[in-house]
């Protein structure tokens, strides 16, 4: 084991070293550089750089088999075939593709002398294609570990962690500091790829804790507390550690950015890799906030979606990456042509199509750009490379309006990474994922739009907005609270669900709601247990159907045949205000077998389940949640029922058709761009689908922003032109069928 000197000493001779590569000379002449075809607009012109002009990506994954057998020439006509802009390619980090002078950047096993990655970037550059070079910075092998045993992380007792036999490098270490800039100087000195992207380049997850010299010296500087022993969310010192690690990783960000740039010049971006999951995001302490404030463009892993999730989380994440992003940047995603997801992952065998395509379909609609993505160059299951193309030729012919684009939506369902992290903990999933992924299918299901709203954001949002949602926001900052209450004095309307503002930013509950003077209803301390937990069918648990003065709630429309709904969620006693309208209450769990138990013991009780007043709706009954969790449709009307009776008027979409379908509306000027999904399927909840189902006709209702004359509407799928009707500042069009998905452009 090396003393503390013997690591300083060597640091300074591995920087020496590695600052050999800033001197090399290219080692071939790219071709004419693609930004000069692309990024000139007029002679006067400015210049638009590359990362806002290429919109169609393709990637293989290479294995370190690959460099024996991988067929270029093959692969530059599938470039051809796919009608790809840009290629990611994979460069260095765990082991190099092309003949490195970086001490301890072990090249691929058979490379074997052959440049890779240079061979690729060439033919990349003669077919006027960017180069994304691919890093994998955070582990590496025995002989680099037994140099530097000190730049990798261990845990409390010393002990190295490792995946495999991979040992897991220290964010804090010079692994980061100097290790991997080096890789990044001497890549974009050699072969001067457009930008660089990684794949794992935050480092640990938060499940484990880094206890190596870095590590203690640099959080006693920032904070003046030794790390924390173990996790604990109730811990300052945790918290402090939580905080600590999202402010390093966008210091590797900054830090790989001037890197790139000072190597590459000042368009050569360092774009890291994201996830689609904000509790991913948190797993990795990845700020997409501040992340996206510093992004030029957002590489986004999110290759397949889950059962829960389904295929609209694709347009859903593009619309919250934008949210955050802006609409005039580029979002690609990494699509997996191999088969995964669903709970399967068999990387060398084709996804099925239908699967495949309609996750790219749903990414459009929301905004995302494709990024076919293959691992490794050699396959003996070919079917997987005919599935892109055709998707990326279409997208070709309508790129056109599938970017610089505004969302037409009023509505705002709120989120906020603090909530998933300080609120959700452990629990994320079921007290934060849950709610927001039951409010948003209701919204979809009823063809209402909606767009993400970063908490933080709600004040600039405001004035585009009518109606914020808020599924279970539990943790909220004092600003944060401000900014809801602000929203409502100003006129806006409230939906907010499940323990909304009774938690702190740290998630340390307060004695009452934040929001208590807005939503008409207190927290009482003796009522802090759930009255139920949410167990799957096991809680056999109701809502009851009240009257206000002799009649029911507007937003009991549709319920007339009933005096009770399924529920089995979470649900507090609170003391509501006088003037608070509750048209729903809660039936305490009584015996579900046998069935000659199966009665009620207390049918009536004054614990309320929806709180009704001005602009204002509190449902401390967790609806959201339970619609997530069991798919009930009483869940789901009721949820539709409330955003429509608060909406009045206001919602700029009318669709009246038999279905499951996602639809997006889009302005650009002169012109609204309108996206349909038919998410109607045998595999609607489980993946993966195989085969498609028309849906339809549907007869559609939309309201024409000015300049906007509707009298042009076009389908840029089943590529037609449909008659439609104007009266009152609305088009009406009628969708005879969609199979997979339509493209609408109404102009």
């Amino acid at each position: 084991m090396k003393t503390g000197h013997e690591h300083s000493q060597g640091r300074r001779d591995f920087i020496k070293q590695s600052l050999v590569t800033g001197a090399i000379v290219t080692s071939f002449d790219p071709a004419k550089p693609i930004l000069n075809e692309i990024s000139v607009l007029g002679q006067n012109e400015p210049k638009i750089p590359w990362y806002r002009t290429v919109t169609r990506w393709g990637q293989v994954n290479i294995t370190e088999r690959d460099p024996e057998r991988y067929d270029i020439e093959w692969w530059r006509g599938q470039w051809k075939r796919t009608e790809t802009k840009g290629v990611v390619i994979n460069a260095g980090g765990i082991v190099a593709y092309y003949p490195t002078k970086i001490p301890f950047h072990k090249e691929a096993r058979y490379l074997r002398g052959r440049d890779l990655f240079g061979e690729l970037c060439k033919a990349a550059h003669e077919d006027g294609i960017a180069v994304f070079a691919r890093m994998d910075s955070n582990r590496a092998h025995q002989e680099f570990y037994d140099q530097y045993p000190g730049w990798f992380s261990v845990d409390r007792e010393g002990k190295p962690y490792k995946a495999g036999e991979l040992y897991l490098s220290c964010i804090n270490s010079p692994y980061y500091d100097a290790h991997i800039p080096s890789i990044l100087t001497e890549i974009a000195t050699l072969y001067k790829p457009e930008g660089f992207t990684d794949n794992s380049w935050s480092g640990l997850t938060r499940d484990s804790i880094c206890y190596c010299n870095y590590c203690q010296k640099s959080f006693r500087a920032k904070t003046g507390n030794e790390l924390p022993a173990a996790k604990n969310w109730n811990d300052n010192v945790y918290r402090q550690w939580i905080k600590w690690n999202y402010g390093r990783r966008l210091e590797i960000w900054d830090l790989n950015n001037q890197t790139t740039k000072a190597a590459g010049g000042p368009d050569c971006t360092w774009a890291g890799m994201n996830s689609g999951s904000i509790r991913g995001q948190g797993l990795y302490f990845r700020d997409y906030k501040e992340i996206c404030k510093r992004a030029d463009i957002l590489m986004l892993d999110d290759q397949t979606r889950s059962n829960d999730g389904g295929f609209q989380h694709n347009a859903q994440t593009g619309n919250l990456i934008h949210g955050l992003l802006g609409w005039d940047k580029l979002v690609p995603e990494s699509m997996a042509m191999y088969q995964n997801g669903g709970g399967t992952n068999f990387r060398l065998a084709s996804k099925v199509q239908p699967e495949a395509r309609m996750w790219m379909f749903n990414g459009f609609a929301g905004g995302i750009q494709p990024w076919w993505h293959h691992v490794s160059a050699f396959h003996e299951d070919k079917r997987m490379h005919s599935t892109a193309a055709p998707v990326m030729k279409w997208h070709k012919d309508n790129e056109q309006y599938l970017i610089n684009r505004t969302p037409v939506a009023n509505i705002g369902v709120v989120w906020s990474q603090e909530n998933t992290d300080f609120f959700g903990r452990d629990s994320a999933n079921e007290l934060v994922e849950q709610p927001w992924r039951g409010m948003t299918n209701a919204l979809m299901r009823a063809r209402i739009p909606y767009l993400p709203v970063h908490i933080d954001h709600i004040e600039r949002d405001a004035p585009n907005l009518k109606l914020l949602i808020l599924p279970n926001i539990g943790s909220m900052s004092n600003e944060q609270v401000n900014a809801v209450k602000k929203f409502v004095s100003n006129g806006g309307k409230v939906i907010a669900t499940g323990e909304t503002s009774l938690y702190d930013e740290w998630g340390d509950r307060r004695d009452d709601f934040a929001l208590a003077d807005i939503f008409g209803a207190h927290f009482l301390d003796e009522g802090s247990k759930p009255e139920s937990k949410v167990a799957g069918n096991a809680y056999h648990t109701y809502l009851r159907l009240g009257k206000d003065v002799g009649k029911r709630h507007k937003i009991l429309e549709g319920f007339e045949e009933t005096e009770i709904i399924p529920f089995g969620g979470w649900l507090r006693q609170l003391k509501v205000e006088s003037g608070a309208q509750v048209p729903l209450t809660y039936i305490p769990q009584f015996p579900v077998y046998p069935p000659e138990t199966a009665w009620m013991r207390d049918p009536v009780t004054n614990v309320p389940g929806i709180i009704v007043r001005d602009r204002v709706v509190f449902m401390p009954a967790d609806i959201d949640r339970q619609y997530a969790v069991n798919n009930l449709p009483d869940h789901g009307n009721l949820i539709e029922n409330i955003v429509r009776w608060m909406m009045v008027d206001d919602i700029s979409l009318e669709v009246e058709g038999a279905g499951l379908i996602d639809v997006h509306v889009y302005h650009q000027p002169g012109r609204l761009v309108m996206h349909v999904v038919n998410l109607t399927s045998a595999a609607t909840w489980r993946a993966p689908l195989e085969e498609f189902i028309s849906v339809g006709p549907f007869t559609i209702k939309v309201r024409l922003p000015q300049r906007v004359n509707g009298r042009r509407v076009e389908l840029h799928v089943s590529n037609q032109r449909v008659s439609s009707q104007v009266s009152k500042g609305w088009v009406s069009f009628t969708l005879k069928s969609v199979t997979d998905h339509e493209l609408v452009v109404i102009s």
